[in-house]
């Protein structure tokens, strides 16, 4: 059962998710980078994640054409 445990890829933190949704948003990764992701991130952090940054990138667009606008 200890192996189990030490195989098990650690969970990635609160900032690596963001980090890793941001520069999937932008089209940017490197390949070592999207590699490691893969390992540590769980398909609902990058869920979760994508959905918050979608609505951040729409209210802020919203926002800069009502501040253009105005």
């Amino acid at each position: 059962m200890e192996m189990a445990e030490e195989n098990k890829a650690a969970s990635a933190t609160l900032p690596q998710v963001i980090k890793a949704v941001f520069w999937s948003f932008l089209g940017i990764r490197r390949r070592a980078e999207y590699e490691k992701d893969a390992v540590r991130l769980k398909p609902v952090q990058v869920i979760v994640a994508g959905i918050i940054g979608a609505i951040v990138l729409v209210l802020s667009l919203i926002t800069l054409v009502r501040f253009i606008l105005s």
